[in-house]
């Protein structure tokens, strides 16, 4: 933006002022328009940043109908331009309209040049502060570990620990429920670790128990019915790489046994091999069920517990992810869009509304499969609530109660911003809008709550 010649839009009937506001403005590329009409040409061909507006605009230059229109027109055409109104008779009213509907500020007439002049000026640099923000977001949630999609404070936490664990010989343990992305965070582990072999991955709980030990450790030829060659298992598999054992509280006890001493002495037997084989396999592992407690009750094996979870990473639900449900729902409809259904755009203000206010049980797994069915089935361009099959829910549940008046207070206030900011794709003036207050109390909150704008 910097490095452009910054676009001023002048929307104003009385062609003498147009020709003092050009004057007044030569560093800027100023563009010129005297109606609606106009005004809306020039915004989609030159797309400003800011625009000075005139409320009074023809057929009704006495009126303020045709100026309201235009600004309503101009913010539904372009939500970040920063339009700054003008106002005459009735300038209070007219001003706090026009803020409300998310004008960025006024001016009253007759014009005093050097006002407006540092007026814009402030607009033009906070629309430059708010796309490096937006261009910064979009960065983070496409880069974080190569794979994953987040701007949650949560979730870049998450992030920055994997990253700072991942090249140290050491156990990894994840956390987490069922869709919230375990696996890829393993893969990340293994991609950042600077490993040379493979990747692999097994699920102890979708694979028979009588199987389940055939799949880690292999087995020679003859070593059961039916094994008519040898078979190298998973851990063999990975010498050189990683291992990612997920579900791996549904090990069998007497497997548990077998796979500590692999942990221990760094090598193995297949079934019904009597030579043993070094190994050099990192093991990254997963879980959604208490250990601790299984532990308690004789289901998991304590000394496994602790050659397993050397590093513990407890990673977030869906819920817990503060702005990413919209921000990956958005991921997914492009992407979906492009490989199912080419029509499919975008996300109806509806479909933001119900993404944003449910709950998420089956995580991002749930929102990726609801996605893809909607994308497939819609017929029109933005995928709608009813697409999702969801409702909009704004009550929030009473069960859990803070501690007092003020977390209370605190709670309700990050929720309703986080929301705001999220159906208004981080628009300060449309979220400040949303929740009838002023764009400066918005901009305080953010800071008090550090909240990211």
């Amino acid at each position: 933006m910097s490095e452009e010649r910054k676009v001023l839009l002048v929307v104003e009937d009385d062609e003498g002022l147009q020709r003092q506001l050009k004057w007044a403005y030569d560093g800027y590329e100023v563009v010129c328009a005297s109606d609606r009409a106009g005004a809306i040409d020039a915004l989609r061909a030159h797309e400003p940043a800011v625009v000075t507006l005139d409320l009074g605009l023809p057929p009704d230059p006495d009126g303020t109908d045709e100026g309201f229109a235009t600004l309503a027109e101009i913010l539904r055409i372009k939500p970040h331009t920063k339009v700054i109104v003008a106002t005459g008779h009735g300038a209070r009213e007219s001003a706090t309209r026009a803020i409300a509907m998310g004008a960025y500020d006024f001016y009253k007439k007759p014009v005093d040049i050097d006002e407006l002049g540092l007026i814009v000026a402030r607009a033009f640099h906070l629309h430059e502060i708010e796309e490096d923000n937006r261009r910064l977001e979009t960065g983070a949630a496409e880069t974080v570990l190569g794979s994953i999609i987040t701007a949650a404070p949560e979730m870049l936490k998450v992030a920055r620990t994997i990253e700072r664990v991942a090249s140290a010989d050491v156990a990894v343990m994840l956390l987490g429920a069922s869709g919230t992305g375990k696996e890829l965070l393993a893969r990340a582990v293994h991609e950042k670790s600077g490993r040379k072999g493979e990747f692999f991955a097994i699920n102890c709980a979708a694979t028979p128990e009588n199987l389940l030990e055939a799949e880690l450790f292999g087995y020679e030829r003859g070593a059961f019915t039916g094994a008519v060659k040898s078979n190298v298992g998973k851990i063999e598999l990975a010498q050189g790489g990683t291992l990612f054992l997920d579900e791996v509280g549904d090990i069998p006890l007497p497997l548990q046994v077998k796979l500590l001493r692999f942990l221990q002495e760094r090598v193995i037997e297949r079934i019904g091999g009597r030579q043993p084989i070094a190994v050099d396999t990192r093991i990254v592992c997963a879980t959604h069920q208490d250990l601790e407690a299984m532990i308690g009750d004789g289901r998991f094996r304590e000394d496994l517990y602790y050659r397993l979870a050397e590093i513990v990473v407890k990673i977030p639900s869906l819920a817990e992810r503060t702005g990413d449900a919209v921000l990956l729902a958005r991921h997914f409809v492009n992407r979906f869009g492009r490989e199912l259904n080419p029509g499919v755009q975008s996300l109806s203000p509806d479909a933001i509304e119900a993404i944003d206010a449910y709950a998420w049980p089956g995580n991002v797994r749930e929102l990726e499969n609801r996605i893809k069915r909607a994308v497939i089935m819609t017929d029109s361009k933005s995928v709608t609530a009813a697409d999702l099959d969801l409702q909009a829910a704004t009550d929030v549940g009473e069960d859990v109660l803070p501690i007092n008046l003020r977390a209370a207070r605190e709670i309700a206030d990050r929720r309703a911003i986080r929301q705001a900011m999220s159906r208004t794709d981080n628009n300060i003036s449309g979220a400040a809008k949303l929740l009838g207050i002023s764009r400066p109390t918005l901009y305080d909150l953010l800071k008090q709550y550090r909240l990211s704008a």
